[in-house]
């Protein structure tokens, strides 16, 4: 560590917990971050601050101007231009702590690329908002011995959980599956952003604590909270579960390759779609659908709009068709403009 940093991390060198040993380790760290949200562009931005010298964040979204009420990394001028979220997350990162290497990853993450997105990291952090993908990052975590920390925030509720293969019970361990019918979402309850601040500082306090070395002081513990109507609540996790499809049977399912299904945007009234994998020139396309309707291109995505429908694709082949939840109906559109 050099005079700079010395002089950046002062006060956080000061806290007996860190120190200046904590600091080095801190600026050696890597960190991954799955979904750049409200949660995950808390997460970026303080662990930037805090000088951890790798951060990866992954999204498989682009800014909109609903976003800018709790996502913490992104501007208007985001919104307006349909940056995807890990871009403007990365160039937002790079103006906060230029020494911390940030690298925005544009996908979504699924079982054929985990291993190249999550398998160096010390330590993932839960930004997402689906089951599925948490299912898949505690699949890789388990079998790694790679710490992460679950949370989620909807309305004025939220709540966190570490994971630490080995020593506590994991997500299976909790939630053997998905929550059965319909559940909240933030946008058919809201969502305060202080919820979203406070869930992820939860997380980053925990996080901080690992990669210092400091895993001994992590409580095994579910924190509930709800800031509106008060009550903080911490309860311990459950003991690791013998018959864990995860951590007791070794089974990880969802680390089995597979072109994922079209899946439904969490309150989005939209619906994510790859029938498979393609490499699609973004120009060439922008040519032909011009005469059709509206498009607006950079070089991340394209976005198309027919009404009632918004379509951004990626140069990847994967596309958001926005104005349905009708999986059936996302698959014939994607069929006729980009298939």
């Amino acid at each position: 560590m050099d005079a700079a940093e010395r002089e950046r991390y002062s006060r956080q060198i000061r806290f007996s917990g860190i120190g200046e040993p904590g600091q080095e380790i801190l600026l050696r760290a890597r960190v991954v971050i799955v979904g750049c949200g409200a949660l995950g562009s808390f997460h970026g931005a303080a662990l930037a601050r805090a000088g951890v010298g790798s951060i990866t964040l992954i999204d498989r979204d682009y800014v909109e101007p609903s976003n800018l009420q709790r996502q913490w990394l992104f501007e208007e001028s985001d919104a307006a231009d349909g940056l995807p979220k890990a871009v403007a997350a990365e160039r937002c990162l790079a103006r906060i702590n230029s020494s911390v290497r940030a690298h925005g990853v544009v996908a979504d993450l699924t079982s054929s690329n985990v291993e190249e997105l999550l398998g160096q990291s010390h330590l993932i952090l839960d930004g997402t908002d689906n089951f599925e993908t948490r299912y898949l990052i505690n699949d890789f975590a388990v079998c790694r011995g790679i710490p992460w920390i679950y949370g989620a925030a909807v309305g004025s509720y939220g709540l966190a959980m570490p994971v630490l293969p080995g020593h506590t019970a994991c997500l299976r361990c909790v939630y053997p599956d998905p929550p059965e019918g319909a559940q909240p979402t933030c946008e058919t309850a809201g969502v305060l952003n202080v919820i979203t601040s406070l869930v992820a500082s939860y997380q980053v306090a925990d996080a901080l604590k690992i990669l210092c070395g400091r895993q001994d002081l992590v409580q095994p513990r579910i924190t509930t909270v709800d800031i509106w109507q008060g009550g903080t609540r911490q309860i311990d996790a459950p003991p690791r579960d013998p018959d864990c499809p995860a951590c007791g049977r070794r089974q990880f399912p969802y680390l089995e390759e597979s072109l994922r299904a079209p899946v439904r945007l969490c309150g989005r009234n939209a619906v994510q779609v790859q029938e498979r994998v393609l490499v699609l020139d973004l120009a060439e396309l922008k040519t032909r659908l011009e005469p059709i309707g509206e498009v607006r291109a950079n070089e991340f995505a394209l976005r198309f709009i027919v009404a009632p429908y918004e379509m951004t694709v990626f140069p990847d082949g994967r596309a958001i068709i926005k104005g349905t939840s009708d999986t059936g109906v996302a698959r014939s559109l994607y069929a006729r403009y980009f298939g």
